[in-house]
């Protein structure tokens, strides 16, 4: 904590920063050409963050080779506080190659057997980046493999302790889990310890079996009474944001410019995050949650035109004149 106990950041997340291989054109042979984008879902989250004028920091490991250095210096200029980030000198940063599918979904491959950031180790954690935070924000992917696991379940531990608001992302990717059952069993570990989920409607479906959304959303608040905000990514269907008996609904913002959608659910999850930031979780309106999911689904709208996430969040001068033109039209 900084003087007068007040926090000297808002947000701490700990999990993977790698590069997102994505395709940007195509060679004079027809091959597809590959951009080395800064990626990693919670870094993600914090960049959109600082548009928001949050002070973020990230706790994570990368290669100490040419990838590892160049997301230090990417996330570093986009004002996330680094102290948090080691370097491993034995193994290589995560890759992920990012191909878009024909009907618009997205293939992942992940160069991840080990990567470094499956290799932060418990004692490495940077608790007092933690302790010096208003909440903590983690994902699934810091749960498929020791030793960033137990390293997961420290920072958890510190944040219960110190009182920080504690928000998760499954983030579901598939063939980085040995099996799914494994994946079921951490992703519910992680719904435990949070007050705050964010989940998508292909991940809500398979964790609680419920093929109708409500259904599934109710299984959740039943089953983890500590999940006081429950919001629901629903693609091109738009979003829900759930709590208590509220149910609110927003409608996606669709356009013909959209050319991926890397990113867009890290975005979404920010605006939540930065709407806990500002009131709490202590009688939220319906208003409320109304404006932050308006919000989400226009930033993230706005991503699906851009090539990458980390570096091309919108500001929010962009959000604000996109809403303004859809609600004219």
């Amino acid at each position: 904590m900084t003087t007068n106990n007040r926090p000297r950041l808002d947000v701490v997340a700990l999990g993977e920063l790698l590069i997102d291989f994505t395709e940007n054109g195509m060679s004079e042979q027809g091959n597809p050409l590959m951009e080395a984008n800064p990626g990693g879902a919670p870094c993600n989250v914090l960049s959109m963050l600082t548009r928001f004028g949050k002070k973020v920091g990230f706790i994570g490991k990368v290669g100490n080779d040419g990838f590892g250095k160049m997301l230090a210096g990417a996330i570093a200029e986009q004002g996330i506080v680094t102290e948090g980030l080691c370097f491993d000198n034995d193994v290589h940063t995560t890759l992920a190659l990012v191909l878009k599918l024909p009907n618009g979904d997205r293939d992942f491959a992940f160069y991840r057997k080990p990567g470094a950031d499956m290799n932060l180790r418990a004692e490495e954690v940077n608790v007092d980046l933690i302790r010096s935070a208003r909440l903590f924000h983690f994902g699934s992917l810091s749960l498929t493999d020791e030793p960033v696991r137990s390293a997961t379940q420290k920072a958890i531990a510190v944040a219960e302790d110190a009182g920080l608001i504690i928000t998760f992302d499954p983030n579901l990717r598939e063939p980085l889990w040995d099996t799914l059952d494994q994946a079921k069993e951490q992703i519910a570990y992680g719904m435990r310890h949070a007050h705050v989920l964010k989940i998508s409607d292909n991940e809500i479906t398979w964790f609680t079996g419920k093929q109708d959304y409500e259904e599934g959303i109710r299984h959740l608040q039943e089953t983890y009474p500590n999940l006081k905000l429950i919001c629901l990514s629903m693609g091109p269907a738009g979003s829900r944001a759930c709590y208590g008996n509220l149910r609110v609904e927003v409608p996606a913002f669709l356009q013909e410019k959209t050319i991926e959608t890397t990113g867009a659910g890290d975005t979404f999850c920010a605006c939540m995050l930065n709407m806990v930031l500002d009131k709490g979780l202590d009688g939220l309106t319906a208003e409320d949650l109304k404006d932050m999911l308006e919000t989400a689904n226009a930033a993230a709208s706005i991503v699906t035109t851009r090539k990458g996430a980390l570096r091309v969040m919108p500001q929010l001068s962009d959000v604000h004149v996109f809403l303004a033109e859809r609600k004219k039209s």
